[in-house]
């Protein structure tokens, strides 16, 4: 099983839903550089499931705990031990699945792979896991902030059919993020995206979603060509969390439609270095940064729990009805934004580091 992520940043996760807890080893991590479990707290508290309406009924306090690689505040340079305890387990809730596999979940793909599941919750697939890249992406938060002064901001920008206005890259922040439960700046698509959660939830049924996000200040020449392309990376990241369906950087799948004379990004001398009057490049040429904000989006689909009755069968073959009892989230962008911010801070921070090699 591939639970390990980066080259010389390199993150290594563990737990399934409902075991005693999720957590993750953080290696390369430079020393002397302050660290505290509230640094990391920060985006584990915009994770945790319990939030407000929008969301799951499960209530996890989701505390971290830093077992080693930190000591007096600053970093050691060995691997950093971090550590969620499950607290609000219901493995009861899914006993009488365990022999039926849940329609879009993992259960059989994961059974016809290892030969076996975990009895409860979607174990390594669940969104339970997530916990363990916002802890160790904050880390690396930290330290692109420290170093480089790098700003990862992240944002529901879709909801079903319901769009929010183009946003001003340059000074979106996360304080205008977190001004609504759906973390969508656009309050008048805020509202809107509220009802029609809500209404899927009354349905007992699910809703997707897009997150968009720009990640800040970030030097130019960074990216490995030709198969570790910095868009390449951030795809590979933000493709494998829970839900994610598709991803897109710059003028993605629109600047299909253009031709070249409308799509070209000029370049100019501005603030004293080379730049780009246009962005549609999304910051990355060639598979390296050109030192343009770096700017992609992450489509989720709709949950695949849901309250309704859906017609599967069990493992023998024979016809089931299954109703989903556990406590899951009717739409899962609002809380997938410090997710994506942070699988992004992964890949910048492992980036990063390569580039000081040369």
């Amino acid at each position: 099983m591939s639970s390990s992520f980066g080259t010389l940043f390199k993150v290594s996760t563990f737990g399934e839903s409902h075991c005693v807890g999720v957590g993750a080893i953080v290696d390369g991590v430079p020393p002397r550089m302050e660290l505290t479990a509230a640094d990391i707290q920060v985006q584990l508290d915009r994770r945790r499931p319990g939030q407000n309406k929008l969301g799951t009924d499960r209530n996890e306090a989701d505390q971290v705990s830093i077992l080693s690689g930190v000591e007096f505040e600053k970093t050691l340079g060995s691997p950093i031990g971090l550590l969620v305890a499950n607290k609000n387990q219901r493995p009861g809730d899914y006993g009488e699945m365990s022999n039926i596999p849940r329609p879009s979940h993992a259960d059989y793909t994961y059974r016809a792979k290892y030969g076996t599941h975990a009895s409860s919750g979607g174990g390594r697939a669940s969104a339970r896991e997530t916990i363990a890249r916002v802890a160790a992406g904050a880390v690396a938060e930290k330290f692109l902030l420290t170093e480089y002064g790098i700003e990862i901001v992240s944002w529901v920008s879709s909801v079903g059919n319901i769009d929010a206005a183009p946003l001003d890259m340059d000074i979106i922040n996360r304080v205008q993020v977190d001004g609504n439960d759906v973390r969508c700046p656009d309050l008048a698509a805020a509202e809107l995206m509220t009802a029609e959660i809500m209404a899927a939830r009354a349905d007992k049924d699910s809703i997707g979603g897009v997150l968009s996000c720009v990640c800040r200040n970030v030097p130019a020449g960074w990216g490995e060509p030709a198969f570790d392309r910095l868009e390449a990376l951030m795809a590979h990241a933000m493709l494998s969390l829970p839900a994610s369906k598709g991803f897109e950087i710059g003028s993605g799948f629109a600047g299909a439609r253009q031709r070249g004379s409308q799509h070209n990004d000029p370049y100019v001398w501005k603030d004293g270095r080379m730049g780009t009057t246009t962005n549609r490049s999304g910051g990355v040429q060639g598979g390296i940064s050109n030192g343009e904000p770096i700017c992609f989006r992450v489509a989720f689909k709709p949950p695949a729990t849901i309250g309704q009755e859906q017609q599967t069968v069990d493992y023998s073959g024979a016809p089931v009805t299954l109703a989903a009892k556990g406590r899951h989230d009717p739409c899962v962008v609002s809380r997938a934004v410090p997710i994506v911010e942070t699988m992004a801070a992964l890949v910048l921070a492992d980036l990063a580091l390569i580039q000081r090699m040369r």
